[in-house]
């Protein structure tokens, strides 16, 4: 019962604290919370508690991302009005990484943010457990008309219903009760099986009734952040426009940077690059030098702005044994490189900030109001930040104003995506196509531009933007116009690259994944630029198709224009933000689901947890195909209950995701292995099992019928007490649950051939056709040893027993061997211990045997004749049947 909302008021270091939200959105990093303004003034702690004040906040509602109120404070002359958004608040289950926090509870309970994003979780239920249930109604539906048939037959004389249920009774052997226990036994085998393979280490298996299900996998979603990729940037590109620097060139950045500073510092003047290459020694005026001293000032101007503009924090760890304390007062000396990490909201700054400490120039320290730097040389310079203008998915860009403290100047930075900057940045002929050529590669861009100020431009923008701040309704939009008339002609400085590493083997992962014939949806609360990057770097989109960005929609009529702009694409990859999607599903639900089912792969980016849900269900709705979900973060959990089958795997953002999960798995790549072996296996062996217990249960069933009948139909049982419980436990279960350990493909195999998995989707392993063909065979062998039995006995009652028994227990056994693919040496023990217990239980059923019969010649040859009767032609069209039309695994293995 952590409070959802609260108000940093008050924070250690100069109202700012930062906290976690990866249980939320499923983001590592951290993000600056800041306090509110006016209760940062006040002299002592306690007089928090002395002011009057009160907070409006807006009503409870699901978005994580958005939060309007205000803070009023009513003793002060004039009362003080202060706004509040999202960055003023805490919500439930984030963590406060650095620095304390005092603050107001809004919502708590149900009204938390969190607590409005989770769903119940439903009970899951395998599809092979509701194919054998009905195939168990019809099997009771033949039973009542068996026993009717039973009676009709009888004439209906005296008191037929006692004789319906005696009849009833008698063929009650019909429905598979051992069924279910034979199933459970099976996939805790299964279960366990998983969790030994070597080749998958770490997977634990946390539900023991659904391992089928990843044998007919044909929706698979996953999370991005941290299931794909590592959620570990690295910077891999600088492009000036006339050049561009790769991993390999960036030492001549840095002498650049070394020769600019060293350059500057002479001459007293280290703001902007053009005046320290003016300030460099003119020994020659040809036109060479020129050109190289324009590169060499851009390529300062381009890292200084990098290292400007951001919202980073460098924290530093403290010596051990020192205590929180010391840790900020040491910081304010110590800039040692040793025990510096960045922090911020994006791990894409924090690449950019090392990146531009590893070329020379380091960000130090940063606190709400100023940032030093430090040059090569050891020299801090120290900036004024001025306004702050954070990231947010409408603007696609961050801004910020600074003012250098050693000349006064003031400058806008202004950094984001290439879409919303191509049109803010002066004309210039390279930055669509460059921006178009690193995309390809997978890299997410960054654009980077500034402008100088006066100081009158400045005081007019302050007086605008904070009257507009102020504002309640239509805020953002008031603010966003404000800054906009700062956002024009601005100049150009660079195109940054950054690479998000992929996990191990997602590629290759993903192309047997797709081979399976299982279409992957990627399910991301990134931006929609980072979601199509990784979606083509991870090959998720094939190299010759095409990406379909849906343009936003807000209302009906424009998702129809693009809905049907949609339909005439074909075979392209489908990239829709949450927001649209939303809008989609509430007016064209059906027509959007069936488009979206016929992509090779949709990427949906900015959803929310609720939202990730809701398309697993859609697709459940709408396909009636099983879907599976996989994450790794607090914000995968409601996607991983709602899914058909939910694998967690164990990552940086905990293990929530992989506690919520049925498999939980270290790796993605792992994934693969999972559903192609084990899968598969698990499938092939359960649908084997129950049709051979139905199987069981039929052929003594026929049996009594056909005993029932041949003497008038009298309701007498065929094989008493301890004969019937024999048959059904130590007679035949260890040779019919020895199927858990049969395999139709070596898993090299499954794993070489993924196409082998699409014949599983079509569940063809257990179905009303093979039932029926089970049937048919139950009623032909149990036909022929009864009647066999039955013509081949002499004199008494009790052989007719001793023969059929005998002979359905060995038919029952070859049956088993019949129906094995590959052998295994606990199957073969399993056959020759069931036989050997019935051997060695003829000498003490003497009730039921009649010992002197057993021993003479004539009963084996009688039993081997009815055996061989009813065998061998199942033997003989098995074989047909392989020679005719084999199997498409066959093909391979041969």
């Amino acid at each position: 019962s952590f409070s959802k909302a609260k108000h940093p008021v008050m924070t250690q270091t100069g109202g700012a604290c930062f906290i976690r939200t990866d249980q939320l959105d499923g983001e590592t990093d951290w993000k600056l919370r800041v306090a509110v303004c006016c209760t940062q003034r006040l002299p002592a702690l306690g007089d928090l508690f002395t002011i009057t004040a009160h907070v409006y906040a807006q009503k409870p509602q699901m978005d994580i991302h958005s939060f309007e109120g205000t803070f009023t404070r009513e003793d002060s002359d004039p009362s003080i009005h202060e706004s509040l958004s999202t960055e003023n608040t805490l919500w439930a289950s984030t963590v406060v990484a650095s620095g304390t926090v005092i603050g107001v509870v809004i919502y708590t309970g149900k009204e938390t943010r969190s607590v409005m994003n989770t769903s119940n979780p439903k009970n899951k239920v395998g599809l092979l457990d509701l194919e054998l249930n009905r195939l168990t109604k019809a099997l009771f539906l033949a039973l009542v008309v068996l026993s009717v048939v039973m009676v009709a037959l009888q004439g209906f004389v005296g008191p037929w219903y006692r004789y319906l249920f005696r009849f009833i009774l008698l063929f009650s052997y019909i429905i598979p009760i051992s069924l279910r226990v034979n199933l459970d036994m099976g996939k805790a085998a299964y279960g366990w099986m998983i969790m030994r393979d070597d080749n998958i280490p770490g997977t634990v298996v946390r539900t023991s009734t659904i391992p089928e299900e990843l044998g007919r996998l044909v929706y698979l979603l996953t999370d991005k952040t941290g299931t794909l990729t590592q959620n570990e940037m690295i910077f891999k590109r600088l492009h000036l426009g006339t050049v561009s620097y790769g991993t390999d060139t960036m030492d001549e950045i840095q002498s650049h940077i070394i020769g600019s500073y060293a350059q500057g510092s002479s001459c007293q003047n280290y703001s902007l690059g053009s005046n320290t290459s003016t300030a460099a020694s003119s020994k020659t005026t040809s036109s060479a030098p020129k050109v190289r001293k324009s590169v060499h000032s851009r390529i300062h101007e381009a890292v200084k702005a990098i290292a400007l503009c951001h919202n980073v924090t460098p924290v530093y760890e403290s010596r051990a044994g020192a205590n929180g304390e010391t840790e900020y007062t040491e910081a304010d000396q110590d800039f040692s490189d040793e025990n510096r990490t960045y922090q911020a909201s994006s791990p894409d700054e924090v690449a950019l900030v090392q990146w531009t400490q590893s070329v020379g120039l380091t960000l130090v320290s940063r606190d709400l109001s100023s940032m030093q730097l430090k040059t090569p040389s050891g020299q801090i310079l120290p900036f004024i930040i001025l306004q702050v203008f954070p990231f947010t998915s409408e603007s696609k860009r961050m801004g910020i104003i600074v003012r250098d403290d050693s000349s006064g100047e003031i400058t806008f930075y202004m950094k984001g995506a290439d879409v919303v900057m191509s049109s803010i940045v002066q004309y210039n002929d390279w930055l669509e196509e460059e921006c178009g050529n690193m995309a390809r590669e997978g890299l997410r861009t960054l654009v980077v531009a500034k402008k100088s100020l006066t100081e009158e431009q400045y005081q007019d923008f302050e007086n605008r933007y904070n009257q507009a701040k102020l504002s309640v309704h239509d805020r953002s939009l008031k603010v966003a116009a404000v800054v906009e008339s700062l956002e024009r002609e601005m100049e150009l400085l660079c195109l940054t690259g950054v690479e998000d590493q992929l996990q191990a083997d997602v590629r290759p992962t993903l192309e047997m994944l797709r081979n399976a014939g299982i279409k992957i949806w990627m399910l991301t609360g990134d931006k929609l630029e980072t979601a199509t990057c990784i979606a083509k770097s991870s090959h998720l989109v094939s190299r010759n198709q095409d990406v379909h960005i849906f343009r936003p929609v807000m209302n009906r009529g424009e998702a129809h224009l693009e809905l049907n702009a949609f339909r005439r694409k074909h075979d392209c990859t489908l990239v829709i933000s949450g927001d649209s999607l939303e809008v989609c599903l509430k007016y064209y639900e059906h027509e959007f689901v069936e488009l979206a089912c016929q992509c090779p792969a949709v990427v949906c980016c900015r959803c929310s947890p609720t939202q990730k849900a809701q398309i697993v269900k859609l697709l459940q709705q709408h396909t009636g195909k099983r879907t599976c979900a996989m994450g790794d973060g607090g914000n995968d959990v409601s996607m991983i209950q709602a899914a058909d089958c939910g694998i967690g795997i164990v990552g940086k953002e905990g293990k929530q995701a992989s506690l919520a999960a049925d498999f939980s798995i270290t790796q993605f790549k792992h994934i693969g292995r999972l559903l192609m072996v084990h899968g598969r296996n698990s499938y092939k062996r359960s649908a084997a099992l129950g049709q051979f217990v139905i199987h069981r249960g039929l052929i003594i069933s026929t049996m009594q019928a056909v005993f029932s009948s041949v003497f008038y139909f009298a309701s007498v049982p065929l094989y008493q007490g301890f004969l019937m419980v024999g048959y059904a436990t130590i007679y035949t279960m260890f040779p019919v649950f020895s199927l858990v350990l049969d395999q139709d493909v070596k898993p090299e195999t499954a794993i070489l051939y993924p196409e082998l998995y699409k014949d599983l989707t079509k569940g063809r392993s257990l179905s009303f056709k093979t039932f029926l063909i089970w049937v048919l065979i139950s009623i032909y062998q149990g036909g022929i040893l009864i009647y066999g039995a039955l013509v081949l006995f002499e004199s008494e009652f009790v052989h007719v027993v001793a023969i059929s028994f005998t002979a359905l227990i060995l038919t029952e056994l070859l049956m088993v061997a019949l129906t094995i693919r590959t052998w295994h040496w606990l199957m073969v023990l399993g056959e020759f211990l069931s036989l050997g217990c019935y051997v060695a239980s003829l000498a003490f059923l003497n009730e039921y045997f009649d010992v002197a019969f057993i021993t003479t010649v004539t009963f084996l040859w009688k039993v081997s004749a009815i055996t061989l009767v009813s065998c061998l032609p199942l033997y003989i069209l098995k074989y047909l049947k392989r020679k005719l039309s084999p199997p498409s695994y066959s093909k391979l293995t041969s």
